[in-house]
């Protein structure tokens, strides 16, 4: 198991279900890549946390832990892009 992996996923599940305006723009609207790349680590964090490991070398790095922190990363750039 990565414990730091499924932490993220369960954080953002237990967030955007609590706070589902965080993927909005200023104006309300969703946003989409926002929300793509939040749901993209989320679920990496999920299959990876509970210690699914792909043999196939592409899928193996796509869920990976820095494939998670990855999509994390770029969700909070994006964010941050919509708040400026």
């Amino acid at each position: 198991m990565n414990f730091p992996a499924l932490a993220i996923g369960i954080l953002i599940m237990l967030v955007g279900t609590v706070f589902p305006p965080l993927m909005t723009d200023l104006d309300g609207r969703a946003n989409h890549w926002l929300a793509l790349a939040l749901f993209w680590s989320m679920s990496v964090g999920f299959i990876r946390g509970v210690g699914f490991i792909p043999h196939a070398s592409v899928l193996r790095w796509f869920f990976s832990g820095w494939s998670c922190l990855l999509g994390l990363l770029l969700a909070i750039a994006l964010w941050a892009q919509t708040r400026l």
